[in-house]
């Protein structure tokens, strides 16, 4: 699943460092939930446009949902959410 924060790219950054259950990484067929930033990781060689073109935005965050509860998983994005909520997050 993906999604896109409002805001800038350091707020998606913000969200990603702030997960606790959640692992960023980019590993193809894990057991956990796994959280990327694909601008800033599966797709920085390319220039803005570059990503533009791809469908790649700044804010846009790509999720693999694991076995972990789906409270679990949840929680941890609230929480997460919170901590960057000084302005609207989730569209």
């Amino acid at each position: 699943m993906s999604f896109e924060l409002h805001g800038e790219k350091e707020q998606a950054i913000a969200l990603v460092d702030n997960l606790k259950l959640v692992s960023h990484l980019a590993n193809v067929g894990d057991a956990k939930t796994l959280i990327i930033q694909p601008s800033a990781t599966t797709h920085q060689q390319l220039s803005a446009e570059e990503q533009l073109a791809a469908g790649v935005t700044a804010t846009q965050l790509r999720v693999s949902v694991g076995i972990e509860h789906i409270d679990d998983i949840k929680a941890d994005f609230e929480q997460a959410i919170q901590k960057i909520s000084s302005t609207e997050v989730v569209s």
